[in-house]
């Protein structure tokens, strides 16, 4: 099943959009934040308590690669493993170049951001 996304320019949107997520019966364990900023992505995870795309999701080889990768490679490795197609991730993460946040559903047939 491919995740589901939602390209955000601001955090206050974002966060709506979660609580409506997991109002509509998304398991947190499903909800991803992606941003190129660390500081901004920790941020916008404590804030909304969503996951990271960590070594659970990606395995230990792939997270020990990434130690060694640029931001925009990690970004779109993470996006790889779980389920994104390689175009698609690309084109996700130069949207991350720009400041933006990804919001990403996993497990998911349909949802309503």
């Amino acid at each position: 099943m491919k995740p589901l996304f939602k390209v955000f320019h601001n955090d206050e949107t974002m966060e709506k959009s979660i609580g409506k997520l997991r109002k509509d019966g998304v398991r947190d364990d499903d909800i991803y934040v992606l941003s190129h900023d660390n500081d901004h992505e920790r941020r916008s995870r404590k804030e909304t308590d969503a996951n990271k795309i960590g070594v659970s999701e990606t395995g230990v080889g792939t997270a020990l690669k990434n130690v060694f990768r640029s931001k925009g490679d990690t970004l779109r490795s993470k996006m790889k493993e779980i389920g994104f197609e390689a175009d698609k991730a690309d084109e996700l993460e130069e949207e991350l170049d720009k400041g933006k946040s990804l919001l990403v559903v996993t497990n998911q047939e349909r949802v309503e951001f």
